[in-house]
């Protein structure tokens, strides 16, 4: 009888010990995941604030070299503005957070296209060196967003799909940190990116 209950409580200690293992191994590979995440969305920070810090050279350059309508050149201001201010909680990278951060970030993008197609009616300032170094490094940058964004929304695609499959999807809704994260969606009418062309 004796015998029988030490078997028993060593079957529940090691049964215990390997449920505490797989939710370690669990948590672990979640918390992988999630800094994975996070690395991304430093990496978006970096190519966003790359852009916003391009856009003072454009808005300078283009004031010098063109008789602009100050209307342009402060509703890109603002929107840079908008676009810098925004703070966004690594942590918390649910799709409401990420839809407001790509709301003004949109917002900015918008302001840029308008401004670069107004440009097209100024030859001289196309010509200039200036202006033809700073199209390409805003072309380059706006490749290097949507690459980032991919890539962030491909992390995601892995952590969510991991979190939420069963029973592993019980463990991450224990910890805040482990909700499932949200994506970069394309701009509503928008089938790619902005081509800013200026062969024509």
């Amino acid at each position: 009888m004796k015998k029988n209950f030490l078997i028993t409580i060593y079957s529940i200690i090691i049964f215990t010990f390997f449920i505490i293992l797989w939710i370690t191994n669990i948590y672990n590979q979640l918390v992988k995941l999630n800094e994975s995440i996070k690395t991304q969305w430093g990496q978006i920070e970096n190519v966003y604030q790359r852009r916003a810090d391009l856009i003072p050279n454009l808005v300078n350059t283009v004031k010098g070299s063109a008789n602009f309508e100050k209307n342009t050149l402060n509703q890109i201001i603002e929107a840079r503005a908008k676009a810098t201010s925004i703070s966004i909680n690594k942590n918390d990278l649910n799709q409401n957070q990420i839809n407001k951060f790509q709301q003004t970030q949109d917002q900015l993008n918008n302001s840029v296209s308008r401004l670069l197609l107004i440009v097209e009616n100024y030859p001289n300032l196309k010509s200039t060196q200036n202006f033809y170094e700073l199209q390409n490094q805003l072309e380059g940058t706006e490749n290097r967003i949507n690459v980032e964004r991919n890539r962030f929304n491909d992390k995601v695609n892995n952590f969510n799909t991991y979190r939420n499959q069963f029973p592993k999807i019980i463990i991450a809704n224990f910890f805040s940190q482990f909700q499932e994260k949200g994506y970069f969606k394309s701009q509503i009418g928008a089938k790619k990116s902005p081509i800013i062309d200026f062969s024509n």
